[in-house]
């Protein structure tokens, strides 16, 4: 049979192999999966027809068998009755029939061992697809993970250049901080003598505050007579 010659390749179908022959697992599935859904529409409509012969064949073979057993019994009974002549022709008949069903019980063989084969076809269809559909999100996450994994190794050299500048930015602080550090010890510095004068100035205020009540108090001792 053609059909079975057309689909012996799916009976050998392998998903783990297909896929380690992929080079985009995600692309391969969904092409993989039409692929199989078309084949399977295809073997049951082939298998439909086969299975019909089968039963053909199958109805044959018993209906000569049927008619086998017929003959042999009305020799039976036409030579129960003396009638050899009779029984002579219902044997010749039975014989012709005997030798009729070993062609049909052959044809029958080869009709089931079709059906038998676009059996396991069909059934092989449905395995491979229910298990391509049952990992069909496991592939589609590791890819995903794979094309996030190709980004992160594109962005991770632009990574390790931000560092390396973040490192001279850092350093280049450093180098104001150390400049402002030295502008603030500058100034302090520049302040030292005027604070110094400020001081001085504050010491003769107050001695010349205390003067005049001396002054004062003298005053008013003499006035006192004392």
């Amino acid at each position: 049979m053609g059909i079975l010659d057309r689909f012996s390749d799916i009976a050998k179908a392998n998903i783990n192999d297909a896929l380690d022959r992929c080079e985009d697992p995600s692309k391969m599935i969904e092409q993989y999966l039409r692929e199989l859904t078309d084949d399977l529409i295809e073997v049951k409509r082939e298998t439909a027809g086969i299975m019909a012969e089968e039963t053909r064949a199958k109805r044959l073979v018993d209906e000569n068998a049927a008619q086998i057993a017929r003959f042999a019994g009305l020799a039976r009974k036409a030579l129960a009755a003396g009638n050899e002549d009779d029984a002579r022709v219902f044997l010749t008949k039975k014989q012709e029939l005997e030798a009729e069903g070993a062609d049909l019980a052959e044809i029958y063989g080869v009709a089931h061992g079709n059906a038998s084969k676009m059996r396991q076809l069909h059934d092989k269809l449905v395995d491979d697809i229910e298990e391509l559909n049952g990992r069909r999100a496991l592939i589609e996450a590791k890819v995903a993970v794979a094309k996030t994994q190709d980004i992160v190794n594109e962005y991770e050299p632009r990574t390790e250049a931000s560092t390396v500048a973040r490192g001279a930015i850092d350093r280049m602080e450093d180098a104001a901080d150390a400049l402002l550090d030295q502008a603030n010890a500058a100034a302090e510095l520049g302040r030292a003598p005027l604070d110094a004068a400020a001081a001085l100035e504050e010491k003769c205020a107050a001695a010349r505050g205390n003067a005049a009540v001396e002054d004062e108090l003298a005053k008013l001792k003499r006035d006192m007579g004392l």
